[in-house]
């Protein structure tokens, strides 16, 4: 009896032990499976100035590769909206990447008044690097007025600084904000009389060798050839007219019409700058992104690597031409056969089903004012210089001086906190003065005081949005708020940075590894697209996120 209860004993330890070394490799088998649905690279894309309604206007000119192909078998945010003023390139690509606002990562614009050294800066300058592939000073730039960190900069903490980080765009803001502070490099395109990709010694001291191959090869002069449409320039019905009196174009050409001959054209047009501002910016942008995942091998290991790339021309194009150009359906249709063959390379190279990809805008555009009053919608254009005439001259009636003023910029009026104090003026009364004097204002809709953006919680309308783009220690002391559709700017072409609607609402679509096929017309910000991306490969959080995980896109 004693030799059956030592078997019975003897097999019960052999079944526990065999159980526990079955659950232990369920659980390395589990985590193994965690690991790989990590894609192995994700590509951020930004197209500059995409309005959200140029996916629907166009939707009958694109193939089935590009645009459509996100939205048929990935996930389209019909809703999303920036959730701040102003919508400009600068802020726009910080808070894509970083999940937050100007409030916390601090690029309150493009270029803004300093109040510590008391003189305008942009958002990328850095006097401290040098420029590296030019002898200009056009890369002397980094991330180094933003104030958090990006989704790809947690990539890097998470993966120990083993996946990569390669920022693309034509401009330098494009390029080196959403790739974050720890990127391996940052490159954007220096036209002029060069026509070149460059960086800064911020990443590094000089080009790799695909870099300097892609620039002494002959792809940047391929695209100095003649520009016309894709299709059929009578199909563009999605459009105005070719010709009209609301596009610039370009010097050298008496119409804005197509065709546009660029080699011709380059001269007159700062050199290869030309280019920036056709459909072919974004196709040589591709050309370099493939460049760059082959060069850097991007999604070749078990560590996740991430791509931002942000075509810039279509900022370009729809400044000079307009939001309802021939110009801009053209580009759009372009962009879309290049994000086709972009994907088929990504295919192709990582693997089909191993890569994720999101694509949104930094801001949209309003259409040109000059239009809109033609059919007869409330729109136009703003005088500065009758407004700070007006300006000066009530400032020197109430206060015996204008310099309690000492800039005004980005909508937005800065103290001379100095003088103040030297006329013992209080700043609460100043501040309710000059909000008292600027409603009366021609084509001044809003006005509101520093001390209401720190002092109230505002939970929705204009007044939530310009809080969330207000940086207490960067920002103004009185803020001015436009009429709708009433632009600084020329009477061609058009422009952005507003509140509203047309320049608020862009697409957010993802596609790929690890996203669900659907759609929703509930509200998202941009905040939200980096914690989605970080809940997705299960890395923190950008350090100043505050959006929501988007948890209806992943799988």
């Amino acid at each position: 009896m004693k030799n059956v209860f030592t078997l019975i004993a003897f097999l019960s330890l052999f079944f526990s032990c065999a159980a526990q070394e079955k659950t232990k490799e369920s659980l390395v088998q589990s985590t193994q499976k965690e690991t790989s649905t990590r894609p192995k690279l994700v590509v951020g894309i930004v197209v500059d100035q995409m309005r959200y309604d140029y996916l629907t206007r166009f939707e009958s000119k694109f193939g089935k590769g590009g645009f459509m192909r996100m939205i048929n078998e990935g996930f389209n945010c019909k809703n999303n909206h920036f959730n701040y003023v102003p919508t400009y390139t600068g802020p726009g690509h910080a808070s894509v990447f970083t999940g937050t606002t100007p409030k916390y990562h601090g690029i309150i614009s493009n270029n803004w008044y300093d109040k510590e050294i008391k003189q305008s800066v942009y958002c990328a300058q850095d006097d401290n690097v040098e420029s590296v592939g030019t002898e200009t000073t056009a890369g002397k730039m980094s991330p180094n007025r933003m104030l958090t960190t990006s989704v790809a900069d947690e990539n890097r903490l998470f993966t120990q600084m083993r996946g990569k980080t390669i920022g693309i765009a034509i401009k330098d803001r494009g390029a080196i904000l959403p790739a974050g502070h720890t990127a391996n490099a940052a490159y954007w395109f220096h036209g002029k009389n060069e026509g070149v990709w460059i960086t800064s010694t911020f990443y590094r001291n000089d080009l790799p060798k695909w870099v300097k191959d892609f620039n002494s090869s002959d792809a940047v002069e391929s695209y100095l050839k003649v520009w016309d449409t894709y299709q059929p320039i009578e199909t563009y019905v999605e459009s105005g007219s070719d010709l009209n009196n609301y596009e610039k174009g370009f010097k050298g050409k008496e119409t804005a019409t197509f065709p546009y001959d660029l080699a011709a054209l380059k001269d007159e047009n700062d050199g290869f700058d030309v280019l920036k501002a056709t459909a072919y910016g974004n196709s040589l942008t591709v050309d370099f992104a493939v460049a760059a995942i082959e060069g850097e091998a991007l999604g070749k290991d078990d560590d996740t690597d991430v791509l931002t790339v942000s075509f810039s021309s279509t900022d370009y194009v729809g400044h000079n031409f307009g939001v309802n150009s021939k110009e801009i359906e053209d580009t759009y249709i372009r962009l879309d056969r290049d994000l086709e063959r972009f994907f088929n390379y990504l295919d192709e190279n990582v693997g089909e089903g191993e890569y994720t990809v999101f694509l949104t805008a930094d801001h949209g555009a309003v259409d040109v004012p000059a239009y809109l009053q033609s059919v007869k919608i409330p729109a136009g254009y703003l005088d500065y210089n009758d407004r700070k005439e007006r300006f000066q001259k009530f400032l020197n009636e109430k206060y015996g001086t204008a310099d309690i003023v000492e800039n005004v910029s980005n909508n937005q009026l800065f103290f001379n906190k100095e003088k103040l104090k030297e006329l013992k003026l209080d700043i609460h009364e100043v501040e309710q003065a000059l909000v008292d004097e600027q409603i009366s204002y021609p084509n001044i809709a809003k006005v509101y005081t520093a001390t209401a953006m720190n002092s109230t919680n505002f939970t929705s309308g204009i007044e939530a949005l310009l809080q969330n783009g207000f940086n207490q220690k960067r920002s103004g002391d009185v803020i001015v708020v436009d009429d709708i559709a009433y632009i600084a700017y020329g009477r061609t072409g058009s422009t952005h940075g507003s509140g509203l609607n047309y320049d608020t609402h862009v697409p957010l679509l993802f596609f790929g590894k690890g996203i669900k096929h659907g759609q929703t017309y509930e509200k998202t910000v941009i905040p939200d697209i980096a914690p989605t991306i970080s809940a997705l490969l299960g890395i923190s959080f950008p350090n100043g996120s505050i959006g929501d995980v988007l948890g209806f896109v992943i799988k």
